[in-house]
Order: structure tokens, then sequence, then C-alpha cells
């Protein structure tokens, strides 16, 4: 009987055996690994209140004197909604678009997965992920958005992880209340009221297909950055809440995403310009870097407004312009960098250095008053060299023995060298450094006409104190913070830093006084008692006006940033308008101060001759290092000659009109030389008037209030 056969197997089913049973113990262990890891994700996982209560940045809301939210800084969070009180619009919209089958899985979706694949080759490119929405809450609370392996790896252990700590409610509401929506919004709250103005609650069909469509791709279709765009893709997921069921097509249709109203975007106005220089000294304030912040600020809207209003009315084109108003504590009430904060983000109030022109004699009379000098004291008006330099008056006349009270409104260069000589020039840097002058500031003889570069907010705050009777002033912008309802920091104001005597400011403010009414600054009245001083750099580069009136303090600055000259600039003309515009709005509701001691005026201010007042000042043109100028002192309004005449032919000129068609009203006789006539006047500033002068050639100016280099 013969033996049967035994089949062997073939070799290739035995491996392929062996690679399944290899296969499916790797499988086993693989799944093992995987609970093992879930779970080990799961014990490490913060509770569901923790993870509400994690913030994703810290938001500073920055608030005006009034309360009024002025800018809000970091990203943004409205109020958190339970899952209940999140319309089932939004939630349905939310859903459809991002994770259609977010019930049926797991916490990862391998049918959206494999679909995500097949898009990948029949396209050759990504054109949608496969994460679920509890993988990109996993992703936005945990993990970086880098596209690696290791981090998908993770991102979906989280995701299976949190599908077996909380329950779908529960993610969705962590979903909708933390995702980033765009616009620096974090959750559907904060999202509605930036682009809808109301909060999530109210949220229509259309309004919830628009937020629903953002998470995609926040910058490119947030409705302020592309507001057609973030239409369109309000309608594709309309769409897609139609096909998964969860709207009909009469729904789809009623939802009208053209007749959504949206919030119109903030501008980047001034205000940004306060806010910039303000926030930077929360590092120095507090120590808070997690929680978020409620800033209170000094800034006055109203004054901010009048501010812009004033500074774009008057800064010539071309040019740029500046204004700080400071309150009698050092409150910052208005500040003003530049013509358009969206354009040019540069401080020009607190971060631009530039000549001060006349306006650094409030120093060098300040030195000089402490030194013992008064108002009444005389100087006499004379050619002067100190150390080979040699000012002179923009007339290039002397006008012999004159006040100082006199010599200080209408700017004379001699005057003011002789006074800085006499209380010695490190005297005057000392001064402008007491009152706050952070910028260096030589000694040169030619500093006393404003040679250093100054910030206008020092100048400004220099004039302040001056205003507040010799008790320094600080500026500050912020008054409190608030973490959390919490105060963690409350600004106090000290009063106890004395820079002159009382005495000393009142004589200064005295002086102040005449320039406004009677000197250069005249232009800056605004019908009560007014202190303050213009100045003007070289080839009128630069136009200053700073003063005060009813416990306000501000000072104003109008040039180039390339430091070319403007022709007709003058601190006297746009700077001094400037001003009086603005403080003229700025002060209307305060009451009228007097000051402590009387504006003097001359005798000739009752008479009606008018030309004699709100005249230029007689500074001298000099160059960068001080120098006078030679040949003809430049003009920018095209004006002419006036030949050197003699006393007598001055006298005879003074019958002439003031301008054409005054009243020819004859000036009075001559008077001694030390009374402040028409005489003294004549000579003061050049003026000619018995023949028309004959043309020159290059322009000069008419205010005198000349500058870095003239006064």
């Amino acid at each position: 009987m013969a033996r049967a056969r035994v089949r062997s197997t073939p070799p290739w089913r035995r491996r392929l055996w062996l690679f399944t049973k290899i296969v499916a113990v790797l499988a086993v262990l693989g799944l093992v690994a995987l609970v093992i890891a879930v779970y080990i994700a799961r014990s490490q996982l913060p509770s569901f209140d923790e993870l509400k209560s994690s913030p994703n940045g810290q938001m500073i809301r920055v608030h005006a004197a009034d309360g009024t939210v002025i800018v809000s800084l970091g990203p943004s969070y409205g109020e958190w909604l339970p899952i209940e009180r999140i319309p089932q619009v939004m939630q349905d919209a939310e859903v459809a678009t991002e994770d259609r089958r977010f019930y049926a899985h797991p916490g990862v979706d391998p049918i959206g997965i494999a679909r995500s694949l097949q898009v990948r080759v029949e396209r050759g490119h990504w054109t949608q992920g496969g994460s679920t929405i509890t993988q990109q809450l996993a992703r936005n609370i945990f993990l970086s958005s880098q596209k690696r392996f290791g981090r998908k790896f993770r991102e979906a252990i989280l995701a299976l992880a949190m599908e077996r700590k909380f329950s779908k409610d529960q993610i969705l509401e962590l979903y909708l209340n933390k995702v980033y929506f765009g616009g620096g919004s974090y959750g559907i709250d904060a999202a509605s009221r930036k682009f809808f103005g109301h909060g999530a609650e109210h949220l229509s069909l259309g309004e919830a297909a628009v937020i629903a469509g953002l998470v995609k791709a926040p910058s490119h279709y947030s409705p302020s950055a592309d507001l057609d765009a973030a239409k369109g893709r309000a309608g594709v997921v309309l769409k897609l809440m139609r096909r998964a069921g969860k709207i009909s097509a009469s729904q789809a249709e009623d939802a009208d995403i053209g007749a959504v109203s949206f919030t119109p975007e903030q501008k980047q106005n001034s205000v940004r310009y306060f806010t910039d220089w303000a926030l930077p000294q929360l590092e120095t304030l507090i120590d808070e870097p997690d929680k978020p912040l409620e800033v209170w600020t000094t800034l006055d809207l109203s004054m901010q407004r009048a501010g812009d209003a004033a500074i774009n009315a008057h800064v010539p084109r071309g040019a740029q312009g500046a204004l700080v108003s400071l309150d009698r504590d050092g409150a910052v009430r208005a500040m003003v960098g530049g013509t358009d904060y969206v354009s040019s983000i540069y401080n020009r109030a607190t971060q631009a250095t530039r000549q001060p022109g006349s306006s650094f004699k409030l120093f060098v009379y300040l030195a000089a008053l402490e030194a013992g000098k008064k108002p009444e004291d005389t100087e006499v008006d004379e050619p002067v060299t100190i150390n080979g330099w040699s000012p002179r008056n923009d007339s290039r006349h002397n006008s012999g023995t004159v006040t100082l009270r006199t010599a200080f409104a209408y700017s004379l260069n001699t005057i003011a060298a002789k006074l800085g000589q006499q209380v010695g020039f490190p005297t005057v840097a000392d001064m402008a450094r007491r009152f706050g002058i952070t910028t260096p500031v030589n000694t040169h003889p030619s500093m006393v006409l404003g040679t250093s570069d100054v910030r206008l907010i020092d100048m400004t705050r220099a004039f302040a104190s001056v205003a507040s009777k010799g008790i320094a002033v600080a500026p500050y912008g912020i008054t409190r913070v608030t973490a959390n309802g919490e105060v963690i920091y409350e600004h106090e104001v000290d009063r106890s830093h004395v820079l002159v005597a009382p005495y000393i400011a009142a004589e200064m403010t005295d002086l102040l006084q005449t320039a406004v009414n009677t000197g250069t600054g005249k232009a800056a009245q605004i019908g009560r008692p007014v202190a303050g001083k213009t100045g003007t750099t070289t080839s009128n580069k630069d136009g200053w006006f700073l003063g005060f009136s009813s416990g306000l303090t501000t000072g104003v600055w109008i040039g180039r940033d390339d430091s070319r000259p403007i022709p007709g600039l003058h601190g006297g003309t746009a700077p001094a308008q400037t001003w009086a515009a603005y403080m003229s709005k700025a002060v209307a509701s305060r009451p009228v101060e007097a000051f402590d001691t009387a504006v003097t005026l001359p005798e000739q201010q009752i008479e009606p001759d008018d030309e004699v007042y709100g005249q230029p000042d007689s500074s001298g043109y000099v160059d960068e290092n001080g120098n006078p100028i030679q040949g003809d002192a430049p003009r920018t309004d095209g004006g002419q000659d006036q030949p050197a005449r003699t006393d007598d032919q001055r006298y005879d000129d003074r019958r002439q009109p003031a301008y054409p068609g005054s009243d020819d009203t004859p000036a009075p006789p001559p008077r001694p030389r030390e009374q402040l006539d028409q005489d003294f006047i004549d000579r003061a500033l050049g003026r000619d008037r018995r023949q028309p002068p004959p043309q020159r050639q290059q322009p000069r100016p008419t205010d005198g209030d000349g500058g870095a280099d003239q006064f």
C-alpha cells in the first residue's frame, strides 16, 4: 500500500503568515501603547474650569480721562459663553464648516483623514486638512502650529485624551470661546463685538456664517482686512450648512450676507501717539505680565480733537507739526506727534530733538532773574563780542538803553548774550537742566539763542513749571492701572520740588505776558491772560510757540522732518496761531485766571498806532554755531530791503500811515531813548517808511523770531 504524499506549504505563504503575525502583534502593541499614551495624557490634562480660565495672552485696554476705551492692545476676549447661551446657528455653522462628523468621531476622524489624502492625490497639493475641532482645540491650547509629524501625532493623542475627559458640548464650548477669529479677537463673543458691535448671544444666521468662516484664514477673511472675501467665505459656510442639513434652502436664501451690518474699523488716529508714549512706562510702574490690564490715562478726548484740528489747520503743506498740552499737575491732556499717525508713527512731540530758537531764552532770563535782575532793569543794546562771537539783532540796528522787559518782548539778541555772559553760560545750561531739559546743552556763548537740540515735551514741561510758580511739573499720562478689578498702581503728584522762588517765576511770567501782548507772540492772544514765547530757527527751519493760560500749558512745534526751510514760517505765525486755535477751545470751560503780576505795557499800547505791536522780533541771523551770517539776511515773505535811515528821517517816516488803508495817525514826538517810543520801535525793528524800499534778491523773515541761531 503506497504512502500518501504530504503537500508542502509554499515558502511565500509561510513568509506572508509570519509577516501577518508580526503586523498583528505590532498592531496590538501599538494599540496598547496608544491607549496607555491617551490615558496618561488624559490624567495630565487640566480640568475644564482651568482651561476656561487660562489666558492666551495679556490684554491691555486703555481708557481716556472720561473712561472711554481709546485703544485695546493684545488679544481681545469677550464674555465667556456657556454652550447653552451660544446660539444654535453658531454651533451648527462651526461644526458644518470645520468638522461635519464632530459628534461621530472619537477625537480623530479616520474618514476625514482619508478624504483629505484623496484630495491630496487628486489635486497634487493639500487643499483641506483632516484635523477635527478637538484636534484644533488641542493645538491652540497646548501645541504650536508647526507642520511636523511629531506635532501631529501629539495633537492626535491629546485630542483622543480630551474626548475621554470632556463631553462634546464641553469641547465645543471651549473651542468657540478660545479659538482665534482674527483682528486680535479670541472667542465668538469678542469677534461678534468687534465685527458687529454686539455680543455673540444675538448672532443672526448671516453673522454666524461670517464668524465661522474666519477660522480657516483669519487674516485673509477678516472683514476689516477684506470685506468682500469675508462675505464670499460666509456664502460658502451657508452652503456647507445646507449640505449638512442644518438649514433649509429658504433659510440660506434669507440669510442675506450682503445685508449684514459691520462695525467700522477704528481708525489709527493721533491718540496712538499718546498711547505709544505712555504704555511703555508700564514696565517700570507695575509687575504684572499675565493678567488683563485696564489702564486709565489723563488724555482728554475733546482736547485731543482740538489739538488735531489745530495742527491740521495751520501746518504748512509738506511740513509736520506737534503739540503737547499739560495740566497744572503735569497730566498730559493732549498729545499730537504729527499730522497723520497712519503715514508716520514717529512722535515729534516726545522723540524729535530740534533747536528751540528764541524760546530757549526762557532759561537765560530765569538765570538773570535768579541772579538779582528785575524786569525794569536796563541794559544797553549795542554791538557786543564774546569770545569771538558777535551776535546781532534782526534789524542790524542797536537801540541803546532798554528794559529787560522790552528786550525779552522783542528778542534782542545782544541783550540775551550780555545776560548769558553776566550770569555765566554754564549757569544758563544748569537752569535748563533744572527745568527738565534732558538733552545735552552746550555752554558756547551762542547757546543763549537756542542752539542746543531739545524735545517739545521737555520745553513744555519747563514752561509749565514757570506757570506752577516755580514748582517742578513732571508730565505723566497714566493715572491708575487695575488687574481683574484690583488697583495695582495709582499715580501720586509730587509738588515738593521747588526749582526757583515764587517771585522769580512771577517775574518770568511778567516777561512772558509782555511777549504775547506787545511782542512776537501777539497771534497767541485768546481773550484771557496768556504768557508765552515764540521761537524760530535759522532759515525758518523750525517754528515754536510755548505758553500757558488758565492752568493749561501747551507747546507747539512746526517744521520739516528733513530740516529744510519752510518759507514764511516764524514762531509768531503758524505755531502761535495753532496754539491759539487749540487753547481757545481747550480752556473754554475753565475760569479765567489772572497771573500774580499784571502785564506791564508801554504807553503806546493805548494809542491807535497798532503797527508797534505784534511785530517781528529784532533777532539777528546766525549760523548753526551762532556766528552772524554775512550779507543779506533771508526773508521768507518775499519782502523788501530796508536801508539804514537817520534819526531825523525816521521821525519824518512816523507820519506815514501804519499800513495801506489805515488811519493816518501821526506818531507822538520823539522821547528819550530809554522810553519805548516810536523812535525806538523803528530802530529796533529796522523800519523805514519814508520811501518804498528797493526789491531784494533774497527773502528775509518778518517776524524776526530767528533762531537756533536766531533767538
